[in-house]
């Protein structure tokens, strides 16, 4: 069975997670900067087999569409051209950030490690990816 996998898009930073083969458990992948993006996918995508691409989908508490989602829409135009044959879907990514902050923060890692932002980037894709799973 093809892996799943998650993307918690910023403008700076993107956090990555995938699934097992089974599509039963979310793993944190890895935390690029953002304009390293296409290029990780193609590598990534050309060695696994991925049966969808799960992209947070930033609404604030009010339920509108948070200003970054304009650059989330360009980038979901530019990896639908690039891999059209892998569909894409959105999961509502309120509080992620927050909850992976305060799971980072109390887990027993140095204080170093808990500060690293690609680290928060990629248990936030891992609980975006975890959300998709449930609902399914």
């Amino acid at each position: 069975m093809p892996k799943l996998l998650a993307i918690d898009f910023g403008e700076k930073r993107t956090g990555l997670a995938e699934t097992d083969d089974m599509q039963i458990i979310a793993s944190g992948l890895e935390g690029i900067m953002t304009q390293d993006l296409l290029p990780y996918l193609e590598k990534y995508l050309s060695t696994n087999n991925v049966d969808k691409i799960i992209i947070g989908l930033p609404i604030r508490l009010n339920g509108e569409l948070s200003e970054i989602e304009n650059s989330i829409q360009k980038y979901i135009t530019k990896i639908n051209h690039q891999f059209p044959t892998i569909p894409i879907e959105r999961v509502d990514e309120r509080f992620t950030s927050k909850i992976a902050a305060n799971a980072i923060s109390q887990s027993r890692k140095n204080k170093r490690k808990r500060e690293n932002k690609h680290l928060l980037d990629k248990v936030s894709a891992t609980l975006i990816l975890q959300t998709y799973l449930e609902k399914k």
